[in-house]
């Protein structure tokens, strides 16, 4: 018996918990000590066996064999490198038949923010390659696993040329950071070339929290009294004031791109937001289709949509709800063709039983509803 059973659930957001050598090692030869190591968490470089196991890249079998025997708990159980199928593909399949997901999107947890942050144009594209190399080395074994590759925007020739990278490397779509490209809007004419190929190749772009810096200003912070730390103790991760402006820098990217008639010259290019939460997404909806109107009086690019914001991003948009977000009510304010199923395992953000949370926040509405949450929009974007 699996966790998930009686329908296709196709999950939008999980994670492998990348080696310290993951990029090293997928990196050009001319480029292995210019391409940056992956910090492993302190937790499990304390943890008893740890040094075993990134040694071998894998669990200790009789770790293994814990996990196993969870059965469909399993999403309850560990976290993060202690999970199973965290950074060994072959366990990552056993996790999925415990989990029940039909297929899973799979992001790198540190090294495609890494990359994004590489300060020299060539080694951060290098970095980029090595990788999506190992993204493909990870998901190649089992074929519900849908790697991810990384795709910084900065310069669009270097950006067409990856894309025929990840092509040949069957990944199944291209997280691009959610911030100014190379200097300019996504919406530059530079960058058609990039988001015609990615059309044209079926190939969608995902939006992703990382891809971003996670902390607003240290002057927002300063209250005269003591920092809280985050959720975990620290002071790396995500706070209360963060998470209230954790989306903004990514509504602002799928705006320009709207305003900018990206969606418009590519129809068929398609796209999501993922771990970024969607409670901004009916009131973002209906903000862009007042501003459209509104000022293409003035403002030529306006004037030549065909179709409202609003219908753009139902067609070639999705968003991934938090499992503290109710998902059943951005249903009711805006429409069920937006909303994509997400666990995010092993990532503790996901909690210990997504689908419970889901399931109550959607009690009421249709069968119909509830396919289109769990498969049928996932299956629109990433096919």
């Amino acid at each position: 018996m699996a966790y998930a059973e009686g329908r296709v659930f196709l999950d939008a957001d999980s994670h492998i918990m990348e080696l310290p050598d993951f990029l090293r090692s997928n990196a050009s030869s001319a480029f292995k000590e210019r391409v940056p190591r992956v910090p492993v968490e302190g937790g499990a470089r304390s943890s008893f066996g740890w040094e075993e196991a990134e040694r071998a890249g894998a669990h200790p079998q009789a770790k293994v064999d814990e996990m196993v025997a969870l059965g469909d708990d399993l999403i309850s159980g560990p976290k993060g490198y202690f999970a199973l199928g965290a950074f060994n593909s072959s366990e990552r399949g056993q996790a999925l038949d415990q989990l029940g997901f039909a297929r899973q999107l799979v992001f790198s947890t540190f090294a495609a923010p890494i990359c994004f942050g590489v300060n020299d144009l060539e080694t951060r594209y290098e970095a980029v390659a090595a990788h999506n190399r190992g993204m493909a080395e990870f998901c190649a074994a089992d074929p519900r696993l849908m790697g991810v590759a990384a795709l910084p925007l900065d310069d669009a020739d270097r950006a067409v040329t990856e894309i025929e990278h990840v092509l040949s490397l069957g990944l199944s779509a291209v997280w691009v950071p959610h911030r100014p490209a190379g200097g300019a809007s996504p919406g530059h004419s530079d960058l058609d070339p990039v988001w015609a190929r990615l059309a044209e190749a079926g190939l969608p772009f995902v939006l992703h929290v990382g891809g971003h810096p996670l902390q607003i200003d240290a002057d927002w912070m300063n209250t005269g009294r003591p920092v809280p730390t985050d959720w975990l103790g620290g002071g790396e991760n995500v706070r209360s004031k963060d998470m209230a402006a954790l989306h903004h820098n990514a509504e602002l990217f799928i705006a320009t791109m709207v305003l900018d008639g990206v969606f418009e010259r590519h129809p068929g290019l398609r796209g999501a937001v993922v771990e970024l939460g969607a409670g901004w997404v009916p009131s973002f909806m209906k903000r862009l289709d007042w501003s459209a109107d509104i000022w293409r009086k003035s403002e030529p690019e306006l004037q030549k949509l065909t179709r409202t914001p609003s219908e753009q991003l139902t067609a070639q948009m999705a968003f991934t709800p938090f499992v503290y977000e109710d998902v059943g009510d951005l249903v009711t304010t805006s429409n069920d063709e937006l909303y994509l199923f997400s666990s995010d395992y092993p990532h503790h953000e996901g909690g210990r039983n997504p689908l419970g949370r889901f399931e109550r926040s959607l009690d009421g509405h249709t069968g119909a509803t509830l396919d289109r949450f769990y498969a049928d929009n996932f299956t629109r974007i990433f096919a």
